[in-house]
């Protein structure tokens, strides 16, 4: 298979790493200086590419899925900060026929958790004795927080506990409220990624956490998904490459 990055900051160059241990012929690796507003991605650029890959930031993906998409390529996008315009992306894809595969973190781990975290919601939306809180800790120059996968996790729990149906993600100067779900942001150091959360009551506490060692697992999953995803047409997650048994 051969791909092409669009990024290469840190993430790029694992999957870089990632790609040639897996025998995956990266043809094109496309950065801030070559791909201006998305102007490097053309049809005659990624004419032997079977998937783009794309790690860059909020500002330039939209530009970027639209470049892709007009060059007529499938495409995984592990960029964060554009999913409230989903549903444009989803007709783009529709209108241009190709694939689309995003999600906030491609670590198998990670979307795993997902399941799990899915799982011990919906059982202790039963038992109102039990409040949540979900927390994470990344390193000191991530651009965005809560990160992409907080927000993840806080949506599933959403999702799975009826009594809960508003994220809070800043400080509360307030006691929150019995449906507000609490996200809390820490930024130190290096820490490549931490996130857990918590299921309280008076007599016990449960903890789920995930800790990422290193950022091979999210370069990994991201290759495994654009092996899945070559030659198919419409818009998925991480959740449909699991649920194919990979």
């Amino acid at each position: 298979m051969t791909i092409a990055l669009v990024g290469y900051g840190k993430m790029g160059r694992e999957i870089e790493a990632v790609a040639r241990a897996r025998q995956i012929l990266i043809a094109k690796i496309f950065t801030a200086e070559n791909n201006a507003n998305g102007a490097g991605l053309t049809k005659e650029a990624l004419k032997n590419v079977d998937v783009c890959v794309e790690f860059t930031t909020p500002d330039s993906v939209l530009g970027n899925i639209d470049a892709i998409a007009a060059a007529g390529k499938n495409v995984v996008v592990g960029t964060t900060g554009w999913h409230d315009k989903l549903a444009d992306i989803k007709q783009l894809v529709k209108e241009k026929k190709i694939g689309l595969l995003y999600a906030a973190n491609f670590s198998l781990g990670i979307n795993l958790f997902y399941h799990i975290v899915t799982t011990a919601a919906q059982a202790f939306d039963k038992f109102d004795t039990y409040d949540v809180v979900v927390s994470e800790i990344h390193h000191k120059d991530k651009p965005d927080s809560p990160s992409g996968t907080a927000l993840a996790l806080g949506n599933l729990i959403i999702q799975s506990m009826k009594r809960k149906r508003e994220i809070l993600h800043e400080t509360a100067h307030v006691k929150i409220k019995p449906e507000q779900l609490h996200i809390s942001s820490a930024r130190v150091g290096n820490v490549v990624g931490k996130h857990s959360v918590v299921f309280d009551s008076d007599a016990d506490s449960i903890e789920l956490v995930h800790n990422a060692k290193d950022r091979r697992g999210f370069a990994l999953g991201a290759l495994i998904a654009a092996e899945w995803l070559k030659g198919k047409e419409g818009v998925f997650t991480m959740k449909d490459v699991l649920n194919s048994g990979i």
